[in-house]
């Protein structure tokens, strides 16, 4: 419940303080006094846009504070979920500061808060009904949620809203793989290929090296065996290196048998006789081991042809190739696996569409329930605030699945006997507008956990025997919560459990609006000025304090 509303450089008002009681709780004043100002204030509180044209002329900043007690336990979790120190008593302060610059200051219980944390709270704390309000009756796409409201389905509404966001997003995921399934399946063709050619090729790291190598030899074979001939010939032949040293080495051995100084000499030399009859049996045994095949050397001109060709795709290095073959075959896997992916989302989106199905025909099956007794209440309603031959029906089309459900549901009216109910938006008036949102509120008053209803001028556009029962019916609505109503009727003025003036004056080039809470007398006197709407005459205040006693003895029976 909304306890005290503080205001400060706002519009006229240059400060202000307006405290609120439980039941109903009235603002009168002139027209341009400043009550649409009290309740952009409060919508400020609320977290709802703001002009810094509101700043009253001359003044750097303006401020609002609001403070609420009871509240309930609803806002107290968005309180933790926010990280907001909450109050031991269930009281809450909000304030809020603009300046010329544009800057906005919030607090939560004096803690800095974000607008929209502002408006998240401050949906659970008041509903503004304002004249132009009644413009929700304007858009069908609003109706729904008053009959979910009377239905009481917001676990129902909740469940089906988060399996529809499922919905939405598998849809949306495989309608993303689809679009890409015909360019993967032919980019799935080109790795198999890319995949198969490498691993056929049988590519080794340091083959080309290999292969040049014995390339090279081969192009030189006859170079090869001509040297090695020429090699064992130097060594073997009959006047050749070994013959020659194993003269040697007789004549060493020979003199050495005399003379032990040659005796090292001999032996060294005999053993380089070995060692060169040795290697000339290797080279023989080269020469005749030695093959030249044709053949051999176009398979490998072949072959490195097939790996430059192979390195002008895949990369310059057998490892470059390797590793496109490791690439292709990762993008291979991860393709298949969306694939898979498809296949999951595909088993996936026809579980959720038999479950939304379920849950579509649930809502619908509630809110036609709810409809019919809709209907009946608020044409009683409607009938009591003097509308008895009006007709209201709730109109419902089966629509596509949206997020609210497979249900288009139109409130529509006949105010005339005969008359084929038609939608609100084309034949009510702006009086009947208020009253039919007046009923609905009225139904739907034990369905709404919020403490504070505020209806701003809701009474625009009627008078008479309709003025009487808006005020009756404004006083029952505010029995075990607070009403705040802005209203320029005499008999609503009345209904008041709490009644504050506002009033305007001028001093010099100066406007200030003053805002006060009225006594018995001050009530009869502004109640008379309501109705007079100029001077005010004896019998006029007599009657005005007549309808406050009346009122009053009302209450108590």
């Amino acid at each position: 419940m909304l306890v005290d509303l503080k205001i400060e450089n706002i519009a006229v008002i240059e400060k202000a303080e307006l405290e609120f009681d439980k039941g109903l709780n009235v603002m009168t004043g002139e027209t341009g006094a400043g009550k649409s100002i009290v309740i952009d204030s409060i919508n400020a509180i609320l977290g709802e846009r703001t002009s810094r044209e509101l700043i009253r002329s001359g003044s750097q900043s303006a401020k609002v504070y609001a403070s609420f007690s009871d509240i309930s336990d609803e806002t107290e979790r968005l309180l933790d979920e926010m990280g907001i120190e909450k109050m031991p008593d269930k009281t809450l302060v909000i304030s809020r500061s603009l300046t010329v610059s544009g800057k906005n200051s919030c607090r939560i219980n004096g803690c800095p808060a974000t607008v929209s944390a502002l408006k998240e709270i401050g949906a659970g704390l008041i509903n503004i009904h304002g004249q132009h309000d009644s413009q929700a009756l304007l858009s069908p796409e609003k109706h729904c949620g008053f009959i979910d409201s009377l239905a009481e389905n917001q676990e129902l509404r909740s469940e089906y809203k988060q399996v529809f966001s499922k919905l939405v997003s598998v849809k949306r995921e495989l309608e993303a793989l689809y679009d890409a399934r015909d360019e993967k399946t032919a980019r799935l063709d080109y790795l198999n290929f890319q995949i198969n050619e490498i691993t056929a090729a049988n590519v080794r790291v340091g083959e080309r090296d290999e292969l040049s190598k014995e390339k090279t030899l081969l192009q030189n074979a006859g170079k090869v065996i001509k040297a090695l001939e020429n090699a064992y010939s130097a060594l073997k032949s009959d006047n050749g290196i070994v013959a020659g040293v194993e003269d040697c080495a007789r004549e060493l051995e020979e003199a050495a048998k005399y003379y032990g100084g040659a005796e090292e000499c001999a032996k060294g030399v005999r053993n380089a006789a070995y060692e060169l009859s040795d290697f000339s049996d290797e080279i023989r045994n080269l020469t005749a081991h030695f093959d030249f095949n044709p053949e051999r050397l176009s398979e490998i001109n072949e072959r490195l042809d097939f790996l430059y060709r192979l390195s002008m795709k895949y990369g310059a290095q057998e490892s470059d190739i390797l590793n496109s073959l490791e690439k292709a075959i990762a993008e291979k896997n991860e393709i298949e696996v969306s694939d898979e992916r498809i296949a999951g989302l595909e088993e996936k989106l026809y579980s959720l569409s038999d479950k939304i199905k379920i849950l579509s025909a649930k809502l619908t099956d509630s809110r036609m329930k709810a409809a019919k007794e809709f209907e009946k209440r608020v044409k009683a309603e409607l009938e009591f605030l003097d509308m008895p031959k009006v007709t209201f029906v709730v109109d419902r089309k089966a629509t596509a699945l949206t997020s609210k459900g497979a249900d288009a549901i139109e409130f529509l009216i006949s105010a005339n006997p005969g008359q084929e109910p038609r939608p609100i938006a084309k034949i009510a008036s702006g009086g009947e507008l208020s009253r039919i949102m007046l009923a609905i509120k009225s139904v739907l008053s034990d369905k709404d956990e919020v403490a504070t209803l505020i209806f701003d001028e809701i009474d625009t556009g009627v008078s008479g025997s309709a003025a009487e029962k808006i005020a009756l019916k404004l006083g029952q609505v505010s029995k075990g919560r607070q009403v705040i109503c802005v209203t320029h009727l005499a008999r609503i003025a009345a209904q008041a459990d709490r009644h504050m003036r506002i009033s305007k004056s001028v001093d010099g080039s100066n406007t200030f609006t003053k805002i006060e809470t009225l006594g018995f007398d001050e009530r009869a006197a502004e109640i008379a000025r309501i109705t007079a709407g100029g001077g005010i005459t004896a019998l006029q205040l007599e009657t005005a304090k007549e309808m406050l006693i009346n009122v009053k003895q009302e209450d108590i029976k």
